[in-house]
């Protein structure tokens, strides 16, 4: 018995992602981009580059979270980030998550995806 306990943890920790990480980021909207064959992107005044970070017509996932983004929520992401950035309103917190989040906003590589878990901005 302890042997199939030792057996299925070993497994447990070989599949899970440790390289998956999370990082806040804050700012004005800067960019919001649309890249073909679906997906939307942004970015805010303290990152370097622009994110994937969901798909209007599926659910979007990235490897490292069990976090999903549907359709809906997608399409409503999108309009806030534009409302935020048109309005010119900082957003204080952005959780990303995934195996592509670097230890630092500005440290974003090209064409990196993650899952957006929450975001707040205030008056």
């Amino acid at each position: 018995m302890k042997k199939i306990f030792l057996a299925k943890l070993f497994l447990v920790m070989c599949s899970t992602n440790l390289n998956a990480a999370t990082v806040i980021c804050s700012g004005t909207v800067e960019e919001l981009a649309y890249h073909a064959p679906n997906s939307f992107m942004v970015r805010l005044s303290s990152m370097n580059k622009p994110v994937f970070f969901c798909n209007p017509d599926k659910e979007f996932s990235v490897s490292g979270t069990s976090y999903v983004t549907g359709p809906e929520s997608c399409k409503v992401l999108y309009s806030t980030f534009l409302s935020a950035k048109v309005a010119q309103k900082t957003i204080n917190s952005m959780y990303f998550d995934g195996d592509q989040v670097p230890a630092s906003c500005n440290d974003w590589g090209d064409w990196k995806s993650a899952n957006i878990r929450y975001f707040t901005f205030k008056n």
